[in-house]
């Protein structure tokens, strides 16, 4: 009996081990350089490997452009059964240890006398031995202890390694002593833990570290402890924050280099030789445009994209979408990022409770009202400013009332009632410069098909910002699809349209506005059948044209008083609201004019 029991115990406790075994077999590997990057900032390190959140700069591209150099002469490093007494230099070697959670892919690796000495490639300046312990840097010193141990837990005998600066062309050896390795275990359960955090850490306040990293325009760490700062200090009894009033470092990343390529010739195709994008037209013409020069790609009407062309535009991750020759938006395509899944899953939480989404969605019907008014009254002519006083002073009223709405019913009213007497009001502001044009008198909003010219070219407006927007929403993370206020419907990009709210009056009204006083789109560049009126070819070209003007008009923020354009203002935009989607923030700061 006693065997029969002992031997059940003993099958009982290798099943536990087996299943722990498992487990830990099972449990993801942290790369090194992402001990790295949360040594260096907790921040970081949630946004790049928690998000999946990535964008360049100078410095990163540099620093690839080093390990490119080393990577190139790759070559094995034998077992560590196989290694002999003499000198011998590996290069790009990649080692794990599942006993302490990491994998590393060490740069170089010196064997000699039985021992393995890592090098690890930083592009940037040695700092000084005097002022950083040891001459290497915190962050860069956890990884090449990830790199040490991983090589130690892979049979090799190893005692230390080294940072090679290739700025200072300065190599600082580093020795895998005990307080290096208990540092990189407490460095590997912090990441841990912030893996199944909800948020991501807090930024860095004031810190020179912000200044050059790749992420600052992701993490936005300046604007997030401005806006924390204002809504901790909201008055109790309006819980209503203050605009944060300092002037902002401007530590976003400059615009990108790429620009939206539109092309509407009918029967026109777009494929891909090397790294240029050329494009067809049907009596034969070619044009090309550098791949580095696009930051999407919109297809209008009749127009072909070839399978090489997609892929390219797919790894680039460059967005493409299909729309009718009118703006009606067939769909998209885009490469797969794989990041924002923590967010997703905010954003699918917070749809499902009302109150949760009015709370979103207040301040955004807030700034359109409050955005409408201002086109108003930078636009109205002196003789009728009398008039305009009085729906100025409602709609302002009708903002204060969305920003208190207790009920989705009574926003989805103020936000109707505020409409109507926005676009009463704007008709009066339709004035070409050589004088009055009954085709474009603008009796109200109708679409579907749009029935005057007025109500053309706000739909083909309204459909290229919501383009832009859906593309800058996809950018962070979200799911254009899972709107807050307006619900979720097949072939319906509602969050899109949510987030859009703000901006219709600032973008896509104000350009309807200028070409038509400015002429720049006349009654001669439309087509009317059957009770419907569309675009022509030129007029959709000099539309574009003026759009485009618009999306790259640098502003002022309103928040944080520096400029940048309406198409970067987009993407902050997105990115504050992942934040207060994800709790970070709670309450979203709108995009209000002045």
């Amino acid at each position: 009996m006693q065997n029969d029991q002992s031997q059940e115990k003993q099958t009982r406790n290798d099943q536990a081990t087996s299943a722990s075994q498992a487990e830990e077999d099972s449990a993801e590997l942290i790369p090194a350089a992402m001990l790295n990057a949360l040594a260096y900032c907790p921040r970081l390190f949630y946004l790049e490997y928690v998000q999946g959140e990535w964008e360049d700069s100078a410095e990163t591209i540099a620093g690839r452009r080093v390990h490119q150099r080393v990577d190139a002469r790759s070559e094995p490093l034998p077992l560590a059964t196989e290694l002999s007494e003499a000198p011998r230099v590996a290069r790009s070697v990649t080692v794990s240890s599942v006993a302490n959670g990491i994998t590393a892919r060490a740069d170089l690796v010196e064997a000699e006398g039985g021992l393995v000495f890592p090098v690890e490639y930083k592009h940037g300046q040695a700092p000084d031995a005097e002022r950083v312990p040891g001459g290497v840097w915190p962050a860069e010193r956890v990884q090449l202890g990830a790199q040490m141990l991983a090589l130690r837990a892979s049979g090799y005998a190893c005692e230390g390694g080294a940072i090679y600066y290739v700025g200072s062309r300065r190599r600082v050896e580093v020795p895998l002593t005990a307080a290096l390795a208990e540092e990189v275990r407490a460095t590997v359960a912090e990441a841990r833990r912030l893996q199944l955090a909800k948020t991501p850490p807090p930024p860095l306040r004031d810190s020179p570290k912000c200044v050059r990293c790749a992420m600052v325009g992701i993490c936005l760490p300046d604007e997030i402890s401005a806006e924390t700062d204002s809504q901790e200090s909201a008055d109790p009894e309006t819980a209503e924050p203050s605009a944060p009033r300092a002037v902002l470092r401007r530590l976003h990343p400059p615009q990108q280099d790429g620009q939206p390529l539109y092309v509407q010739t009918q029967g026109a195709q777009v494929g891909r030789t090397g790294e240029l994008l050329e494009f067809r037209s049907p009596d034969g013409e070619k044009r090309t445009v550098p791949l580095r020069q696009v930051s999407q790609v919109c297809l209008l009407g009749s127009v072909q994209l070839t399978a090489a062309a997609a892929q390219e535009l797919c790894r680039r991750e460059i967005d493409v979408s299909w729309m009718s020759s009118g703006g009606y938006h067939y769909g998209s395509l885009s490469g797969f990022s794989g990041m924002g899944v923590q967010l997703r899953l905010a954003q699918f939480e917070r749809a499902r409770e009302e109150q949760s989404r009015l709370s979103l969605v207040r301040p955004i019907i807030a700034g359109k009202i409050l955005n409408g008014r201002t086109l108003l009254r930078r636009n109205v002519a002196s003789e009728d400013r009398e008039a305009m006083d009085s729906t100025l002073r409602v709609l302002k009223q009708r903002a204060l009332d969305a920003e208190q709405a207790e009920s989705e019913a009574q926003l989805l009213g103020l936000e109707g009632d505020a409409a109507r007497l926005y676009f009463g009001a704007l008709a009066g502001l339709f004035r070409p410069r050589s004088g009055p044009q009954t085709e474009f008198d603008f009796r109200g909003r109708n679409r579907r098909p749009p029935r005057d010219p007025v109500n053309a070219l706000l739909s083909f407006a309204y459909a290229l910002l919501l383009k832009d927007v859906r593309i800058a929403l996809s950018g962070v993370g979200f799911d254009p699809m899972v709107g807050f206020f307006h619900r979720p419907r097949a072939g319906r990009p509602a969050l899109a349209l949510d987030l859009m709210e703000e901006f219709r009056p600032l973008i896509a009204d104000s350009v309807v506005l200028s070409v038509i006083n400015t002429e720049e789109v006349t009654a001669e560049d439309f087509v009317r059948a059957a009770g419907a009126v569309a675009l022509q070819e030129r007029g959709r070209r000099a539309f574009l044209a003026a759009y485009e003007r618009r999306m790259a008009q640098e502003v002022t923020h309103p928040r944080y008083g520096y400029q940048l354009s309406y198409r970067r203002v987009l993407a902050v935009q997105a990115r504050l609201l992942a934040r207060t989607v994800q709790g970070e923030l709670t309450t979203y700061p709108s995009f209000r004019t002045r």
